[in-house]
């Protein structure tokens, strides 16, 4: 496959390595070294400046990110984490486990998936890529397939709150809710991860939501914006549990609320959205 960038300097390589072969001498030989020496520096700083244009695609990912997910109504957590900590090679698995968590970070799932089936075949029950693996299929849409992964995590780690609230959250995705409501409660009990208690409480409000038990939803996203003030999706939804209680009032100011609380997050601006419809005689979605 032709690559704009890498074929001009390869094909400069190939013509000092011919001069090269070609055994010179004197100014040829002086001009041959002066040749070597300007490509490594184009290639040292051509390296350089694709990494700093790598971290920056990397914002570009985010922002498409979190407007496509506004968009599309998704509640799944945002894979953040930091870059995972390999602490011993197996058998090269550990390259495939940084490549799965950078193209998952770069929101190319199939990729990632692909990567971290590598390093697992590897390192077979290794439960780091095991759980990057749920991730990567969880934010494709492979919900089955992301289930039995997770479920292989927990048996191995019972305490793995963050495999466990992902096992929710595909629960609820699938409608099975008491297996969602089992799962959430206990990685709320566990309590071991920030993160993991926050979207335990915040998805047990839209299990109650789904099942129209509304006043149960409504403490749940109360508990949620208590735990993370700035998840601006749990005044989204818990304005629409308000609503479908007919306590339309307590909605509007709710998402009134979420809107102030930031104005140029997509969840607050959906805030301000649905305030408007309802305004106009509007109705929320289901």
């Amino acid at each position: 496959m032709d690559n704009p960038i890498i074929d001009p300097l390869r094909k400069e390589y190939d013509e000092l390595l011919g001069k090269l072969d070609a055994n010179p001498t004197g100014a040829d030989r002086d001009e041959v070294k002066k040749g070597i020496v300007s490509l490594f520096k184009t290639v040292d700083a051509a390296i350089t400046g694709l990494g700093e244009l790598k971290e920056d695609i990397r914002v570009l990912v985010d922002r498409y990110k979190e407007i496509s997910q506004s968009q599309a109504g998704a509640t799944t957590p945002q894979f953040t984490g930091a870059m995972p900590s390999v602490h011993q090679d197996h058998i090269g698995a550990s390259t495939f486990i940084e490549k799965g968590w950078s193209l998952i970070s770069l929101g190319d799932y199939p990729g990632a998936i692909q990567a971290l089936e590598k390093a697992i075949k590897l390192a077979p029950g290794d439960t780091q890529s095991e759980g990057l693996l749920g991730w990567a299929q969880m934010l494709n849409e492979d919900y089955d397939d992301s289930l039995e992964t997770f479920q292989q995590v927990l048996m191995k780690e019972p305490a793995n709150s963050l495999a466990r609230i992902n096992v929710g959250y595909i629960c609820l995705k699938k409608k099975i809710f008491g297996e969602a409501i089992e799962h959430l409660s206990k990685a709320i009990r566990l309590n071991n991860d920030v993160k993991a208690t926050l979207y335990a409480h915040y998805y047990l409000g839209l299990v109650y939501l789904e099942r129209e038990m509304f006043e149960d939803a409504e403490t749940f996203f109360d508990k949620t914006l208590a735990l993370g003030p700035n998840l601006l999706e749990a005044y989204y939804d818990k304005g629409r549990a308000q609503w479908f209680c007919d306590r339309r009032e307590d909605a509007k100011e709710t998402w009134r609320a979420g809107y102030a609380v930031n104005k140029f997050n997509p969840w607050g601006v959906k805030c301000n959205e649905l305030l408007d419809l309802v305004e106009q005689g509007g109705e929320p979605p289901r």
